[in-house]
């Protein structure tokens, strides 16, 4: 039998109070750690009751202008209330109605009716609740999405400095994480760097691509508003034109159901599992290198890496980068289903799920890239474990240059060949079997068929990188200046707290 955690939940008594308590501190309710722990004030804010809640009267406000200067009995003293109260949200007043009335929209515009009552009879007249909570979800998207694409370009531009700096550090390389042919330090950052790129690429796309839903009724069709303005289709257009151009750019979807396509939010979501993919390869790769010694995240002067094991230097910002961008990841495959189940012009199952998916990609991934740019800017690197560790492997990969050298020095290619089998076979058992040093060099060194190479001269690791450095260069050239010409007010900006 287990204890209870927390207590019973009852009073002595056996009474349940749970009906009749409304207040707890914060410490006795759960705390999404997306705002406690991880993500960033501003996109906090962003997703924040007050920002969304104002919108919706930005919308109200601009939608009763709009019906105002196409000849609509709107008054200036109207708008004005309006305009005054636009901030200023009695969030209790709106609670309560929504208790009564079971619709947040509804309870809105009450609440909003209370601040302004001679404007009460003209808001939201002839909108939807879609035409508030949509065009509002559509103008926290392209906020988010600016906020993500300035962290993703500091994080391109830092990983970009890391590479230049390393950029002929020569160091194993990998394929089937099994020692492969050299590369440098420099040349592995530029991958996850184009990685991120190629998230910025799309981010762009998407942010470029996304409109207002507009003023499209209750199905999409604009019957409200026609029978509004009685039946002149030219005002109905001109009033979507209106209020899109108050509110954004002027653009808008051409169609809409109730909802704009929920298509939109998978799209959108997609793109921020694109950069929680890139950033957990990243993240994983940095925890193998850390494992091996050659490259390891920062480390507070007092941080604790383990309650039990003291010496421990963990890469717990590199694992808490990975955990965040798997949640970010498993996000997407919610707004896609979404969208692939909405019926006909428009189902609510999407309402309570884009509550919590929407918000919280743009938290995670938001988290994700501080601790990114944190664990780029704070680096380190072990030339000297690094060196080590490629000198292990380097005789084995030298052995193609040794057997050309072989030839060349007047050797015949099979009989070197064979040699060279026999002895990496061996080198490789000593290391293996007996855990000695791979000495396959001083075993070709006492062959006299190899009399006639510089064997020490094929261990030199940069004759093997091939032009991994060069590559760096031109890749910071003609990749990520051009990201730097075009977003220079976001290389250095602010990088964010990484607070726990």
């Amino acid at each position: 039998m287990f204890a209870t955690i927390g207590g019973s939940g009852r009073c002595h008594d056996g009474e349940n109070p749970g009906a009749g308590v409304t207040e707890m501190s914060e410490f006795e309710s759960y705390q999404n750690p997306l705002i406690t722990r991880y993500a960033s004030t501003e996109m906090s804010r962003t997703w924040s009751s007050q920002t969304r809640h104002a919108t919706w009267r930005r919308l109200w406000v601009a939608l009763a202008e709009s019906q105002q200067e196409l000849g609509l009995d709107v008054t200036d003293d109207q708008l004005a209330s309006m305009r005054a109260a636009v901030e200023d949200i009695d969030f209790e007043v709106a609670a309560n109605y929504e208790r009564d009335l079971r619709h947040d929209v509804m309870a809105h515009v009450h609440a909003y009716g209370d601040q302004c009552p001679e404007a009460r009879g003209i808001i939201h007249l002839g909108a939807t609740s879609c035409f508030v909570t949509d065009n509002t979800d559509l103008l926290l998207l392209v906020e988010s999405l600016e906020l993500v694409r300035d962290r993703l370009v500091g994080v391109i531009h830092h990983l970009a400095l890391f590479a230049a700096a390393n950029r002929d550090l020569p160091c194993l390389g990998f394929t089937h994480l099994q020692p492969a042919q050299p590369t440098t330090i420099g040349k592995r950052a530029t991958l996850w760097c184009y990685d991120l790129v190629l998230d910025l690429e799309e981010l762009e796309h998407r942010l470029s691509s996304l409109r207002l839903r507009g003023v499209k009724g209750t199905t999409g069709t604009q019957a409200s508003f026609l029978s509004l303005f009685d039946g002149d289709h030219d005002k109905v257009a001109r009033l979507e034109q209106l209020v899109a151009a108050k509110m954004g750019d002027g653009r808008v979807y051409p169609v809409t159901g109730q909802t704009y396509s929920r298509k939109i939010d998978s799209q959108v979501l997609g793109v921020l599992a694109g950069i929680g993919i890139s950033a957990h390869k990243a993240g994983n790769d940095i925890r193998i290198l850390q494992h091996r010694k050659e490259v390891e995240e920062p480390f507070g002067k007092n941080q604790v890496g383990s309650s039990a094991m003291a010496y421990k230097r963990n890469p717990m910002r590199s694992e808490r980068m990975c955990g965040l961008s798997r949640y970010a990841i498993s996000l997407w495959d919610s707004t896609a289903d979404t969208a692939a189940t909405q019926w006909m012009e428009r189902t609510l199952d999407d309402s309570a799920n884009r509550r919590l998916t929407l918000p919280q990609a743009f938290l995670a991934i938001d988290a994700v890239l501080i601790l990114y740019r944190n664990i780029v800017d704070g680096l380190v690197v072990y030339p000297e474990v690094i060196s080590r560790r490629l000198n292990e492997e380097l005789p084995f990969m030298a052995t193609e240059e040794i057997l050309m050298a072989g030839v060349r020095a007047g050797g015949d290619r099979q009989d070197l060949h064979e040699a060279i089998r026999v002895h990496s076979q061996a080198a490789g058992e000593e290391v293996k079997q007996r855990g000695g040093e791979n000495d396959l060099i001083d075993r070709l060194k006492q062959d006299p068929q190899f009399a006639g190479v510089d064997l020490e001269g094929t261990l030199d690791a940069s004759r093997f990188t091939g032009r991994a450095a060069e590559q760096v260069d031109d890749f910071i050239a003609s990749v990520v200046e051009p990201i730097r010409e075009r977003h220079s007010g976001a290389l250095d900006g602010d990088a964010g707290e990484v607070t726990v």
